[in-house]
């Protein structure tokens, strides 16, 4: 596999790029902060969050998932009478049920909350919101991806095809894009819509805490945390966290001390 970073980043910004003219032409909700400086802020964190990335970890997934092909270890390994394309199937029906049940966790746990929160404090969601996540829970969510590779035994090219379509689905699902109902409809029984995902970052707790798929939709269904609509209505829901509802508060380093600040601080 020839520079499976290069694959990534060269998606990454591909559907950067059509997803943000989509939301520039078809907008599905008016923004209520400066568009263009929320978009600085938020590339500028995924920016640091790589450099992080490459500073503080030992191992990143695609090692991890040649370490697990090289000694044969994991559980889809086990299986070598299971097609190639089959497996790489099974691994990302998987690894998305999993990426499912650490959102869920997320959400839950009090600490992880505080971590998780940053990305729910924007105060508008388009594309970029979909990369927009605190440093230490991407090292956290890169270790616990480790772990699943590992003992799954995914596949180098399952695993750059997974986080291809994890990528691509996040920043979709975030577009502040404008999709036919019907087609939204049907699309939504199979992948998550921006419409469905739009829930998700209401200020109202109960919606909050629904609609955690990131690219299958079956999981939100299955265990019960779907949300067809906001209560209000997409052109009126209001989007964010309460505590954190100023201009100032989507600075980049404002963002990254929100974690370690309590509701009243500044």
């Amino acid at each position: 596999m020839q520079n499976p970073e290069m694959i990534r980043l060269s998606f990454f910004i591909g559907v950067l790029v059509l997803c943000g003219i989509w939301e520039c032409l078809t907008p599905r909700k008016q923004l209520t902060q400066h568009k263009l400086y929320r978009w600085l802020n938020n590339l500028g964190l995924v920016a640091f969050n790589s450099l992080c990335l490459t500073l503080l970890m030992p191992i990143l997934a695609i090692e991890a998932a040649f370490y697990a092909q090289n000694h044969q270890i994991g559980l889809l390994n086990q299986f070598p009478g299971i097609a190639d394309l089959y497996k790489l199937i099974i691994a990302v029906i998987l690894l998305d049920l999993a990426i499912y049940l650490q959102h869920l966790v997320f959400h839950r746990v009090p600490v992880l909350w505080r971590l998780h929160r940053m990305h729910h404090s924007d105060q508008d969601i388009d594309v970029t919101t979909g990369s927009r996540f605190h440093p230490i829970e991407i090292i956290l969510s890169m270790w616990i991806k480790i772990g699943l590779i590992i003992a799954l035994g995914v596949s180098p090219l399952a695993i750059l095809v997974f986080e291809i379509i994890l990528n691509a689905s996040a920043m979709f699902n975030h577009s502040n894009a404008y999709l036919p109902l019907k087609l939204d409809h049907w699309l939504r029984k199979v992948v998550v819509t921006p419409d469905m995902h739009r829930v998700h970052h209401s200020v109202i707790t109960k919606e909050t805490h629904s609609n955690f798929g990131f690219f299958l939709s079956v999981w939100d269904r299955l265990f019960s945390t779907y949300r067809a609509q906001p209560e209000l209505g997409h052109d009126k829901v209001k989007i964010g966290i309460p505590a954190f509802q100023t201009a100032l508060e989507q600075r980049i380093d404002k963002m990254l001390l929100q974690p370690f600040r309590n509701e009243h601080s500044k």
